[in-house]
């Protein structure tokens, strides 16, 4: 890859960077000023690029490692390659782009999942329970539930915002996809009361577990 492609395509995305856009998202824990929509299209132009995607993300730019993770090839990363780019990754929608877009599909994802559950940085750890979502989800075999809950009940109240976050998506899950375990579920939401207050916009499912739940499970019979 050369350092002209790579020079162009930093071009492009301070042509697309909008300074309004840009100070809306540094309110919100992000600090690039380009539409997602417009990273989106110029990835689907760019199409998949290791050697250029690795070259955007080493440029520490948040709009350009967002660009760099829609167009990776996401098998081809090592877990300590994976590691070193969760710890660096800055914002929360890199973070989330990386552990959803990247860290999901690869096959070291759960050896990360259970070293990162056991991080001592909470960011980090969100991200161990980000993944944990995904083998609740899908993959529960293996996992012991009822200990995660316990971890849940005793640790969730008390924690920073995005491990918080990703702690209580995994108590919904569980009780979305476990009924055996639904009414513990709802039982330790309505008992911490974490995000009952979350504004939420109409027509928009409340964060709040017990709410979550309910909504979920109705929309599934409703389905069926």
């Amino acid at each position: 890859m050369t350092h002209d492609t790579t020079a162009a395509v930093l071009a492009e995305l301070a042509a697309l960077d909008d300074p309004k856009l840009r100070e809306v998202n540094r309110r919100h824990g992000d600090d690039h000023g380009v539409k997602l929509s417009d990273l989106r299209a110029l990835a689907k132009q760019l199409k998949v690029q290791p050697d250029l995607a690795r070259d955007l993300w080493a440029t520490g730019d948040p709009a350009a490692r967002l660009l760099s993770i829609l167009i990776c090839r996401s098998r081809g990363f090592t877990a300590g390659e994976l590691d070193a780019m969760l710890r660096e990754a800055g914002t929360s929608k890199v973070h989330d782009w990386l552990v959803n877009y990247v860290v999901k599909v690869n096959r070291h994802s759960d050896e990360l999942r259970q070293a990162w559950l056991a991080d001592p940085h909470p960011v980090v750890e969100s991200a161990g329970w980000a993944l944990t979502v995904e083998r609740v989800a899908k993959k529960p075999d293996g996992l012991d539930l009822d200990d995660l809950l316990d971890i849940i009940e005793a640790r969730m109240k008390e924690a920073p915002e995005r491990l918080q976050w990703a702690m209580n998506h995994c108590l919904a899950q569980i009780g979305i996809t476990h009924p055996e375990r639904r009414a513990r579920a709802i039982a330790i939401g309505e008992r911490l009361e974490v995000l009952k207050d979350y504004p939420t916009p109409p027509n928009c499912t409340s964060p709040f577990a017990p709410t979550w739940i309910a909504e979920m499970v109705r929309r599934q019979g409703a389905s069926s």
